[in-house]
């Protein structure tokens, strides 16, 4: 057992950690600790972002990938941000829409779910996709067929 204390006051121990581990120095038993932090705010992100385990499902096959797919949205979502939907003015943006978030250094994965979805929805939007032909394009596209199967009769 490792009782840990801030030094700053006087209320006793401010964390107790109890460990099988009779092997691990003191130190990487509290750097361990310290690293599973960042993974319990990972869990509850993508509960409260994606609906990780609020499935109702019955099925052993079912509720052995829910939470995987969960995760693996919000890798695929973070993933995306890096690649392609950063923009150097993310943080300064959000700070516009939210004054008071003053100590706002990093997007948040709350911000790369809303900047996801705001890109979604644009291309939904969009009267043409990138990628989509126009109308007109087909059909130059049908005429240039047409002779060329034409011109390959003759």
């Amino acid at each position: 057992m490792i009782l840990l204390r801030d030094d700053t006051t006087d209320t006793g121990y401010d964390l107790a950690l109890v460990t099988t581990d009779l092997t691990s120095s003191p130190a990487e038993l509290i750097t361990r600790y310290a690293m599973r932090c960042s993974i319990e705010v990972t869990f509850a992100e993508a509960r409260h972002l994606f609906g990780t385990g609020q499935a109702h499902n019955r099925t052993r096959a079912a509720v052995e990938r829910t939470v995987p797919s969960g995760l693996y949205c919000c890798t695929i979502t973070v993933a995306w941000y890096a690649l392609h939907g950063h923009q150097p003015d993310d943080v300064a943006e959000h700070r516009q829409r939210a004054p008071w978030y003053t100590t706002k250094t990093d997007p948040s994965l709350s911000d790369m779910v809303a900047k996801l979805r705001r890109v979604i929805i644009a291309a939904r939007c969009m009267p043409t996709r990138p990628g989509q032909p126009t109308e007109q394009e087909i059909r130059t596209v049908q005429q240039a067929w047409a002779a060329a199967s034409t011109n390959a009769a003759a």
